[in-house]
């Protein structure tokens, strides 16, 4: 399977799952709201430019705005994840070049505490930047700091069941 048609389909499976199973989960707490769909673009891969990251990961926002009738909300919160993605990858990446040996980071390629720096970071990155728009303001900054971080625990205990369920085949690239 072409890595476009993979990534079409993993695409469609996170919007249908957040929408469609995540939406549909009466609220746990009013701190609480689990997102998984932005996983996408944690799992893009390595070598995809900054301009084609910035617009897959506008799409994939608005996929989910579309079906949730917010528009912009996610759009931005992706956007921004996938404007600092390079930049977080770039500073935890081991200086080996091991980008150059996989396709797409995961536990294997970067190694288990980077990885998991990596996915918490730009899930925090992702709630803070949703949840400061869809409130469109800091005053209340006790409610924001509690609903960020109650919902990135529980969108990371959910990524985390995702990665041990569906345990990913890591492609070894040569440089030849």
């Amino acid at each position: 399977m072409s890595n476009l048609l993979r990534n079409i389909i993993r695409l469609a499976l996170f919007i249908l799952v957040q929408f469609f199973v995540l939406y549909k989960v009466p609220p746990l707490h009013q701190y609480i709201t689990p997102y998984i769909y932005f996983l996408f673009i944690l799992w893009l891969p390595f070598n995809i430019g900054r301009s084609s990251l910035l617009l897959v990961s506008f799409i994939t926002g608005l996929c989910l705005d579309f079906f949730t009738k917010t528009p912009g909300l996610h759009a931005s919160a992706c956007v921004f994840i996938g404007y600092m993605r390079p930049y977080l990858i770039n500073l935890l990446m081991p200086q080996q070049g091991v980008e150059f040996n996989y396709r797409e980071p995961s536990v294997i390629s970067i190694g288990f505490t980077q990885y998991v720096t990596y996915v918490s970071l730009l899930t925090l990155f992702h709630h803070l930047v949703l949840f400061t728009v869809e409130a469109f303001q800091f005053g209340n900054i006790v409610y924001l700091v509690l609903k960020t971080v109650g919902s990135a625990i529980v969108s990371l205990l959910l990524i985390a069941l995702v990665e041990i369920i569906f345990i990913r085949k890591q492609k070894f690239l040569t440089n030849t």
